[in-house]
């Protein structure tokens, strides 16, 4: 008898575990078509945590797991309503096309990048510093962008992160 109870037992623990990993492939923001309509995107992923406007119009729907996940995925509708883009932004090998030393502003790395991890200051450094968790090969790393008094990126860099690093050891 105990073996039929862990038998339905392991069944129920399946099925659920089975549902909970479905559950996530239908939020997941890579599964979406190009020209889906902003309703369906809603309707697969939930509201997004930020929505920008787009230059040109249109818009973006911003689904970051930060402070603590290390992506954000930046869905973009057209002024129809319809997905023209859609990109998960914290990948290392994006960070040269993407970021625009001199030119960026703040709001540019916000509809990027979405709210950072972390604001700080250095004091070799006259402005704040942003960062970003991210993952390389499930190594924990750090997106660093470095913002002038006047809110325009000067520079960025990548590093280890040696708080999550730690965690991983024990």
């Amino acid at each position: 008898m105990n073996k039929r109870r862990f038998t339905l037992g392991a069944m129920a623990a399946f099925a659920v575990a089975a549902t909970v990993m479905l559950a996530g492939c239908a939020s997941d923001p890579t599964r979406l078509q190009a020209g889906a309509t902003r309703a369906e995107v809603l309707q697969q992923l939930g509201q997004p945590t930020s929505v920008y406007p787009m230059p040109g119009g249109g818009e973006r729907l911003q689904y970051s797991r930060a402070p603590a996940g290390t992506e954000v995925s930046n869905v973009d509708v057209d002024a129809a309503g319809r997905v023209v883009s859609n990109r998960q932004e914290m990948q290392e090998y994006l960070f040269d096309s993407t970021i625009k030393t001199d030119t960026w502003r703040l709001d540019d790395v916000l509809r990027t990048y979405g709210r950072p991890y972390e604001v700080s200051r250095v004091s070799s450094y006259d402005g704040v510093v942003w960062s970003w968790r991210y993952q390389v090969l499930n190594n924990p790393r750090l997106l660093h962008i470095y913002m002038d008094p006047a809110g325009k990126v000067t520079r960025y860099h990548t590093g280890p992160d040696l708080m999550r690093e730690q965690w991983r050891d024990l």
